[in-house]
């Protein structure tokens, strides 16, 4: 039996490579598409893993952890979800391994004014010297980050600067109520502009100390605990195991993903646009193979005759030919899979620069990641979709008639 099996596996070899110029034809169809699979792939992973980073280094952290329905009811009585004691909380996330850096911050809303014009603001009171070491996507356009010993200092969003005609040392006041109905003011020079991944984040942020947002709201507390891990595949895990630990406590917790609605419907929108591209290639390949096989097998319809008529069984002839299919994918998924991931690589040695996406403020470049996961699956689909094309056409051959067989072509 194996050496059956290796015989027919041979001769199917030599099958392929009779007709070359047809079979290079149908190797370059196949390891293109595969190529072509593993670059889109790439791309993707590539705008999923950078974007998620943006997401993470200028906002939101990894992980974010608060008084339980602090999301839902912090913008109508943020007072009611404050964390009491926030450094013996950071103490103890700090414990727990895979996290590198843990930061308070506290929220208000308010108005800032410029002495002319009043502009609604959404504001943090922040840890300067922590959120330089998580603000690395934040980008000043203008001055200076803040630091820790700027208790008047203030930083902009851009869009905040751009309404109000703000400007690296000009001063600010801000206005907030209070929770027992007292307004509370204090004025600050703007020390930075800053871009950060959203328009629409920049349109409202502005960013003080903490110990100045502690001033201005007449509290000693933090509104949430933004955590900074060591890699961000360790997200889940991390979270996971916090939650078993804080949820009775009366926190709750959640990721990057779930603070970044604008993440998750970016992820849903590629992979359905990736979903169809993968359809369309399988398509190509397809159609370019079940071409070519039906050329090869109309060509060979005599060859199949002859054996049909010295007794070969017509479940041996569509064996032959699917076998030739197997080895013509194994080599083109061979190849594509080798042709895509140096082009990869060389495509990633240069770099593509993309524009901001919609609704964001910075470009970036583009790199093409080698993922094993898709390397494989893009190799999987060019075999499965050569093996496919060959089947219907396996399958009319080998149930011709010999005397019809041995006629064609003469």
């Amino acid at each position: 039996m194996k050496f059956h099996f290796s015989h027919r596996f041979s001769f199917a070899l030599r099958n392929v490579f009779r007709q070359r110029l047809r079979s290079l034809g149908t190797l370059a169809a196949i390891s293109l598409g595969v190529a072509g699979l593993i670059l889109a792939g790439g791309f993707v992973q590539d705008i999923f893993i950078q974007l998620g980073e943006a997401v993470i280094h200028s906002q939101s952290g990894h992980i974010q952890i608060a008084r339980h329905g602090y999301r839902e009811g912090h913008t109508r009585a943020p007072e009611d979800y404050v964390i009491e004691q926030p450094d013996k909380l950071k103490q103890n996330l700090l414990k727990e391994p895979g996290v590198q850096l843990a930061l308070a911050r506290l929220g208000f809303a308010g108005v800032i004014n410029n002495g002319k014009r009043d502009l609604g603001i959404i504001g943090e009171g922040v840890e300067p010297a922590a959120e330089a070491k998580l603000g690395t996507w934040l980008h000043y356009i203008e001055g200076r980050a803040l630091a820790d010993a700027d208790n008047d200092g203030i930083v902009l969003g851009e869009g905040v600067a751009k309404s109000l005609g703000l400007k690296a040392g000009d001063r600010v006041n801000l206005v907030i109520s209070l929770a027992q109905g007292a307004v509370n003011t204090l004025d600050f020079e703007v020390i930075g502009v800053f871009q950060s991944f959203s328009k629409d984040f920049d349109a409202r942020a502005v960013r003080i100390t903490l110990s100045a947002a502690r001033n201005l709201m007449d509290v000693n507390v933090a509104h949430v605990m933004v955590l900074v891990l060591d890699k961000t595949d360790d997200t889940d895990r991390v979270l996971a195991s916090l939650k078993q630990k804080f949820v009775q406590q009366g926190y709750e917790l959640a990721s990057w993903r779930e603070l970044s609605d604008y993440y998750e419907k970016t992820v849903k929108l590629y992979d359905s646009q990736f979903g169809i591209l993968r359809f369309i290639i399988l398509l190509m390949v397809l159609l370019s193979v079940v071409n070519s096989v039906n050329m090869t097998l109309f060509e060979r319809t005599r060859e199949f005759g002859t054996m049909l008529a010295l007794g070969d069984r017509p479940g041996s002839v569509f064996q032959l030919i699917m076998t030739e299919s197997v080895c013509l994918g194994i080599i083109g998924a061979g190849l594509g899979m080798l042709l895509g991931c140096v082009a990869a690589w060389v495509i990633s040695a240069i770099g593509i620069p993309m524009p901001p996406p919609p609704n964001t403020n910075l470009g970036y470049t583009a790199y093409i990641r080698v993922v094993p996961l898709e390397v494989l699956t893009a190799g999987g689909i060019g075999f499965v979709a050569t093996c496919l094309a060959a089947v219907l056409p396996a399958r009319r051959v080998s149930r011709m008639p010999v005397v019809n067989a041995l006629r064609q072509g003469a």
